[in-house]
Parts: structure tokens; sequence; C-alpha cells
């Protein structure tokens, strides 16, 4: 007697590796990652080849997102301290012999250009989980200030190369890890409302403050520039003011329903500056308007709900930190490019996730995603 042994489907060969998927967020991906083509085939056209090579960089972010969902929680517990050590070093030999671009200091050549900033966008949330878990159940103020010591040190780095976006991401990450750690508003709320006041007094000022010769303490002039121009960019219309008010353009020039996919004018005429990266957006409002502007933003709404949801149910302390970690990264990409490309933001040179053109920020994007997943897969393991 002969026993036929049915060989299985490629499906249920595949199963064990998707397990580690979690629908709903992959469908949020897919519909943004969908909506950055459409963009960058238009507003790249005479690029070359932009267009193509922004879907390469999207599937080495799938292949990233992959390869880090199969790694589970306990184990990128136990790269935390490491990752962040070696972003630390790299961004002290930056400081030290770095390579200088348009006056500014933030790339290492190791044989091959890298920005170790980058690293610490996900070292910086890894090593602030790892330190409150290891503290769980015995949290003294002690802790808490420690944590902030270990943000701050790779923030001022950044700052001093000088690159405010990336500092701006990396201190909203490690302050995301704080907050929901347990931090109390009382310590919160202090801060927040200096900074309101601060800019109240800034917009009320603005014609002293932003006259030629004063200068800001704690600023270089073109960050103080940068903010100068966001209060009233028609100081310096073909200059500093351009991006600005070029963006506002194309925004309302789109109306409710756009001009039509390929149809930009501002985006076609070449009016839009850096329309395939950081102004992407304003490309993407010019053709489809208020109400594609809103899909894209329920798609990003979405996708961070869905990574606090994620978090929410995450198993371990570490794990819903580094989660919530990953949803406020998301946030503010978004609403960080979103708020400088319409005027309510200075113009920091932060990307559009999945949208904007950019190998380095699409496979940190991949790394948040695929350790999300990760998370995801955890909390189905333990269920069952």
């Amino acid at each position: 007697m002969s026993l036929v042994f049915e060989r299985p489907s490629l499906l249920r060969r595949l199963s064990p590796w998707l397990a580690g998927f979690d629908g709903p967020l992959a469908f949020a991906v897919f519909m943004l990652g969908c909506a950055g083509l459409l963009i960058m085939y238009s507003s790249g056209y005479d690029h070359g080849s932009r267009f193509e090579a922004h879907g390469r960089n999207m599937l080495f972010a799938g292949f990233i997102l992959f390869v880090v969902a199969q790694i589970p929680p306990q184990r990128l517990m136990a790269l935390a301290v490491p990752l962040y050590v070696l972003g630390v070093s790299l961004l002290i030999a930056v400081a030290v012999f770095g390579v200088t671009k348009k006056g500014a200091r933030r790339w290492l050549n190791v044989g091959v250009i890298i920005q170790p900033s980058e690293i610490l966008k996900i070292a910086m949330p890894l090593m602030l989980a790892w330190w409150f878990q290891k503290r769980e159940g015995q949290l003294r103020p002690l802790d808490f200030l420690v944590a902030g010591a270990l943000l701050i040190v790779p923030v001022g780095l950044i700052m001093k190369q000088p690159d405010l976006g990336t500092a701006l991401l990396v201190l909203v990450a490690g302050v995301s890890v704080i907050f929901f750690a347990g931090l109390s508003w009382k310590l919160v709320a202090p801060p927040l409302l200096l900074g309101l006041v601060g800019v109240t007094l800034l917009v009320v000022f603005e014609p002293e403050l932003c006259a030629d010769g004063v200068r800001w303490p704690l600023l270089h002039d073109y960050q103080q520039q940068r903010v100068c121009t966001l209060l009233d960019p028609s100081r310096d219309p073909l200059g500093k003011g351009f991006h600005i008010i070029q963006g506002m353009i194309a925004i309302g020039s789109g109306g409710f329903w756009g001009k039509g996919f390929m149809q930009g004018t501002q985006t076609h005429l070449e009016f839009i500056p850096e329309r395939t990266t950081d102004f992407i957006f304003a490309a993407f409002s010019e053709e489809f308007g208020l109400f594609g502007n809103l899909l894209l933003m329920a798609a990003f709404v979405f996708l961070v709900m869905r990574a606090l949801a994620i978090a929410l149910d995450a198993p371990t302390v570490f794990a819903r930190l580094l989660a919530g970690a990953m949803a406020m990264i998301f946030f503010s990409y978004a609403f960080v490019n979103m708020g400088m490309v319409s005027g309510i933001l200075p113009v920091v040179g932060v990307p559009l996730p999945f949208i904007s053109y950019g190998g380095t920020a699409m496979v940190t994007l991949g790394l948040g995603l695929g350790i999300l997943m990760s998370i995801a897969k955890s909390k189905r393991l333990v269920q069952s």
C-alpha cells in the first residue's frame, strides 16, 4: 500500500511568513504607496528614471518590512543598546570628520556616503522603550531624567550639524516614548504653554524680531530666516519665500476636485521647487484638489490610528512604547510636511511618507512598519 503525500500549496507554505502582517495596516500602506506612485509619475516626468527609482525604493522598503516583521520584539529589544551606541558614535564621528555639503555636516564617508542621523529615528525609541521596560514597576523621577539625557545627546548632535528636520523627528519619537511611559501632564503642560506664549509673542512682534541685524539665540541664521519667512513670505518673494508662496498657490489653484492627473500647471511649468521630494504635497494638491487631500489625510489618520491600536494591544511595555513611538513618527512626518508646504510650519526638509522621493527615508519607514508588524504578530502568538 503506497502513501500519497499531497504537496502543500504555495499559499500554505508562505502562510507562516505572512502571519506577521496586519491586514488593515498593510491596506493603508498600499493605498498610500499607490498615491505616491501616481503623483510621482506626474511630478517626476522630467526627472529621468525618478518614477522607476521611487518604485524600486518602495520594493526595497517592502523587503525590509517583510524581514523585520519576522523578528520577535524580544530580539528587537536586544538590539536597542548596540544600535543606540552605534548611532551616537557615528554622530560624534560626523561632528569630527564628517562630509560637508551646502554648509551642513551631516554625512560620513565609510566607503559609501551615509547619514547616521537616520539611524536614530529608529534607535532612539528602541533605546528608550528598552530603558522603561527594564524599569517596569519601579519608575522614579530619576528614570525620566535619565531618559531625557539619553534623548538630548543625539538630538543635540543632530542640531549641531545642523539638521532641524531630523532633530525634530528624533525628538518627537523620544518624547512620545517618555510620555507613553507615564510622564505626568503636570510636567508636559508648562513647556507647551511656554511654547504657545512664545509663538504668540513672535507673531505680535514679528517686524521687530525679524528686522535686519536682529539675531536669535540657539538658532542658526538660516533657521531664523525660515521662521521669519514663514510669518511673512512676501519679505523675499523671489528668494527664501518662493517655496512657501508657490506651494500655497498650487494648493489653492487645485480647488475642490483638482486640475486632473498630469494637468498641474504649477507643477509642470516648474514653479513648485522640489516637487518630487519635500513639496510633492503641493503637486498632489494641485492635481487632485481638496477632495484628494481629504482622502490622503484619511489614509494617514487610519495608518496612525491602526499603529496606536497595535500599541494598545501590545503584550509588553517595550512593545507598547515602541509601537506608540512608531505611530507618532508617521504622524510627525505627515503633519510637518503638509504643514510646511501649506505655510503653517517652517520649511525643515521632512518628506511625506510613501509619497516623496527618497531612498533613506523609505528605508526608515520600512523599518518602522516592520516593527509594527512584528509587534502585531507577537500579540497574535500570545493570544493563541
